[in-house]
């Protein structure tokens, strides 16, 4: 029997107002993987990076609500990027809210994510809506390329969630 060929899955990126990005992306895994991917550092580091030369080397997480995160992308060069948040809801398994901030605030001010979990026969829909302090602030996001680096960790994502890691 041969060996089906899986779909590559999509990020989907949209604009629901005109001060956020959401990007959604279906995973074909349970949703408590999904959400374990999501919130342990270990895991995150594996993953949550754009481009292969900016790896997560920093990933603190306090998971509960007031409870800090940090995160540190660190370049071959030696150029480094950070971020640093809290934590406002953590209503697991459909959702978490968070704060973040750049060390270099290049977005405009705190942006506030909302990351939601759907899980339907298996697969789980992974929706992550950030809103920025304005609309120049979220266009200036994501003329980034912060869709084609989310595109990448979340390929990442899905092959580590196949992986059974």
């Amino acid at each position: 029997m041969a060996a089906k060929q899986a779909k590559k899955l999509e990020l989907v990126v949209t604009k629901p107002s005109d001060r956020e990005i959401a990007m959604t992306r279906i995973f074909d895994a349970p949703r408590d993987l999904v959400i374990e991917a999501w919130t342990k550092p270990e895991l995150l580091k594996r993953w949550l990076y754009g481009p292969e030369d900016w790896l997560l080397t920093v990933c603190r997480i306090d998971l509960r609500v007031g409870g800090a995160l940090r995160f540190e992308w660190h370049h071959k060069s030696g150029q480094a990027m950070g971020l640093s948040g809290v934590y406002r809801e953590i209503g697991l398994p459909d959702r978490l809210v968070w704060t973040e901030i750049f060390d270099e605030d290049w977005t405009g001010g705190e942006t506030l994510v909302t990351l939601t979990f759907i899980e339907n026969g298996g697969k789980t829909t992974a929706t992550q809506t950030v809103r920025y302090s304005s609309s120049a602030a979220r266009d200036a996001a994501f003329q980034t390329g912060m869709a084609t680096g989310m595109d990448q960790s979340y390929n990442r994502l899905a092959e580590l969630l196949n992986s059974g890691a």
